[in-house]
This record gives structure tokens, sequence and C-alpha cells, in this order.
């Protein structure tokens, strides 16, 4: 009897290979989080990012979705378009630390 083993998600199944560039100043951030211990290797790291990036991407569009609303429903304001950019800008760093 063949033991088959079914991957549980996509990333178990195999990998595929990249290479980046990135500046040094990154690279040290990057050496820094794997030395704390809760990432095993560089690529760990970027895997762990890219799926944190994938995740909240449903929450990034649902949020826009709202926003856009809001705004249609606000009517047409007296507030100079950069005040109202940089007040979107402020709740969103503030939503997301």
């Amino acid at each position: 009897m063949i033991d088959r083993q079914i991957p549980t998600n996509l990333y178990d199944y195999h990998m595929a290979q990249l290479n980046i560039s990135i500046p040094p100043a990154l690279k040290s951030w990057i050496d820094h989080r794997v030395a704390e211990g809760r990432y095993s290797s560089a690529s760990d790291y970027m895997r762990d990012l890219v799926r944190r990036d994938q995740e909240s991407e449903p929450d990034d569009i649902e949020w826009v979705k709202a926003m856009l609303a809001e705004g249609e429903a606000s009517g047409v304001s007296d507030e100079k378009p950069e005040t109202i950019i940089a007040n979107i800008i402020a709740q969103r760093r503030a939503r997301h630390g």
C-alpha cells in the first residue's frame, strides 16, 4: 500500500524560489527578527509577511468600501481635499498601528 500524504494547505506542497534585492538596513532588520527566535530564517520571515498581507486584503477592501459609503452619505465638505486625505491617512494609521 502506498502512503500518500495530502498537503494541509498550498504552502506545504512545494516551494518556488524567489530572489529579491533589499537595502542593507532592511536586511539588518530581517536578521534581527530571525535572531529574536520567532523565525527560523529570512525565508520564514518573508513567508509570514506575505501571508499576513494576504489575510489583511479583505479587511482593506471592506474598509475602503465603508469609507466610500461614508463619504457619499456625508455630502459635500468645506474642507480642503488635502486635509481630508490627511485625516483619512491618520485614521488608517491609528487603526493599524
